[in-house]
Protein backbone atom coordinates (compact mmCIF):
# COMPACT_ATOMS: atom_id res chain seq x y z
CA UNK A 1 0.00 0.00 0.00
CA UNK A 2 1.52 3.68 -1.11
CA UNK A 3 1.44 6.20 1.77
CA UNK A 4 -0.16 9.43 1.50
CA UNK A 5 -1.08 12.54 3.76
CA UNK A 6 -3.84 14.44 5.49
CA UNK A 7 -4.50 17.49 6.71
CA UNK A 8 -5.14 17.18 10.65
CA UNK A 9 -6.09 20.25 13.47
CA UNK A 10 -4.55 19.59 16.41
CA UNK A 11 -5.65 20.95 19.70
CA UNK A 12 -5.71 21.38 23.34
CA UNK A 13 -8.06 18.26 25.09
CA UNK A 14 -10.86 21.02 25.73
CA UNK A 15 -10.80 21.61 21.71
CA UNK A 16 -10.59 25.53 22.28
CA UNK A 17 -6.69 25.77 20.39
CA UNK A 18 -6.02 24.08 17.06
CA UNK A 19 -2.96 23.58 14.75
CA UNK A 20 -2.86 22.94 11.16
CA UNK A 21 -0.60 19.77 10.72
CA UNK A 22 0.18 17.72 7.45
CA UNK A 23 0.20 14.22 8.67
CA UNK A 24 1.29 10.56 7.16
CA UNK A 25 -1.88 8.50 7.25
CA UNK A 26 0.27 4.74 8.79
CA UNK A 27 -2.09 2.01 8.95
CA UNK A 28 1.19 -0.03 10.83
CA UNK A 29 1.17 2.96 13.43
CA UNK A 30 -1.06 2.14 16.69
CA UNK A 31 -1.09 5.67 17.46
CA UNK A 32 -0.81 9.31 15.92
CA UNK A 33 2.30 10.76 17.04
CA UNK A 34 2.82 14.98 16.84
CA UNK A 35 6.12 16.71 17.52
CA UNK A 36 6.62 17.33 21.67
CA UNK A 37 6.94 21.06 20.84
CA UNK A 38 3.72 21.22 19.06
CA UNK A 39 1.73 19.15 21.91
CA UNK A 40 2.91 21.15 24.96
CA UNK A 41 2.59 24.16 23.12
CA UNK A 42 -0.91 23.49 22.78
CA UNK A 43 -1.49 22.40 26.69
CA UNK A 44 -1.26 18.83 25.75
CA UNK A 45 0.35 16.52 28.63
CA UNK A 46 1.52 13.39 29.11
CA UNK A 47 -0.51 11.14 30.97
CA UNK A 48 1.63 8.09 31.29
CA UNK A 49 4.35 6.85 28.71
CA UNK A 50 4.13 3.51 26.43
CA UNK A 51 6.55 1.10 25.11
CA UNK A 52 5.94 1.07 21.33
CA UNK A 53 7.98 -1.24 18.56
CA UNK A 54 10.09 0.76 16.08
CA UNK A 55 10.28 -0.50 12.36
CA UNK A 56 13.76 -1.53 12.94
CA UNK A 57 12.26 -3.37 15.98
CA UNK A 58 13.86 -1.33 18.83
CA UNK A 59 11.83 -0.93 21.75
CA UNK A 60 11.53 2.27 23.17
CA UNK A 61 9.08 4.26 25.36
CA UNK A 62 7.39 7.79 24.76
CA UNK A 63 5.16 9.61 26.94
CA UNK A 64 1.51 9.52 25.27
CA UNK A 65 -1.13 12.42 25.94
CA UNK A 66 -4.67 12.97 24.76
CA UNK A 67 -5.31 15.53 22.00
CA UNK A 68 -8.30 17.08 20.48
CA UNK A 69 -8.28 16.30 16.57
CA UNK A 70 -10.15 17.61 13.68
CA UNK A 71 -10.20 15.18 11.02
CA UNK A 72 -12.17 14.82 7.51
CA UNK A 73 -14.84 17.56 9.06
CA UNK A 74 -15.43 15.54 12.42
CA UNK A 75 -13.83 16.66 16.04
CA UNK A 76 -13.21 13.81 18.98
CA UNK A 77 -10.10 13.35 20.99
CA UNK A 78 -7.59 10.67 20.56
CA UNK A 79 -4.47 9.37 22.44
CA UNK A 80 -1.18 10.51 21.01
CA UNK A 81 2.35 10.03 21.10
CA UNK A 82 4.69 12.67 22.43
CA UNK A 83 7.27 12.23 19.79
CA UNK A 84 10.78 13.81 18.70
CA UNK A 85 10.41 17.19 17.38
CA UNK A 86 12.46 16.26 13.85
CA UNK A 87 9.70 13.90 13.21
CA UNK A 88 6.85 13.72 10.95
CA UNK A 89 3.35 13.69 12.12
CA UNK A 90 1.47 10.40 11.68
CA UNK A 91 -1.68 9.43 11.98
CA UNK A 92 -1.89 6.23 13.45
CA UNK A 93 -4.76 3.03 13.55
CA UNK A 94 -6.34 4.20 16.50
CA UNK A 95 -7.32 7.47 15.72
CA UNK A 96 -8.75 5.87 12.42
CA UNK A 97 -11.01 3.73 14.40
CA UNK A 98 -12.04 6.90 16.74
CA UNK A 99 -12.97 8.79 13.88
CA UNK A 100 -14.55 5.77 11.47
CA UNK A 101 -11.99 5.71 9.10
CA UNK A 102 -10.64 3.48 6.64
CA UNK A 103 -7.89 3.70 4.10
CA UNK A 104 -8.62 3.76 0.31
CA UNK A 105 -5.32 2.91 -0.73
CA UNK A 106 -6.34 3.30 -4.71
CA UNK A 107 -7.54 6.26 -4.15
CA UNK A 108 -5.15 7.38 -1.30
CA UNK A 109 -8.05 8.78 0.62
CA UNK A 110 -9.55 8.42 3.98
CA UNK A 111 -13.14 7.07 3.49
CA UNK A 112 -16.38 6.60 6.22
CA UNK A 113 -16.81 2.99 7.69
CA UNK A 114 -19.71 1.87 9.63
CA UNK A 115 -18.60 1.05 12.87
CA UNK A 116 -19.66 -2.86 14.02
CA UNK A 117 -21.33 -3.50 17.43
CA UNK A 118 -22.50 -7.07 16.88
Amino acid sequence: MGTFNVQVQVGDPLGERYSPVDALVDTGSTYSSFPSTLLTGLGVTPRRARQLELADNRIVEYPIGTASLLLEGDEDVAPVIFAPDDSYPIIGATTLEIFGLAVDPTAQKLIPVVGLWK
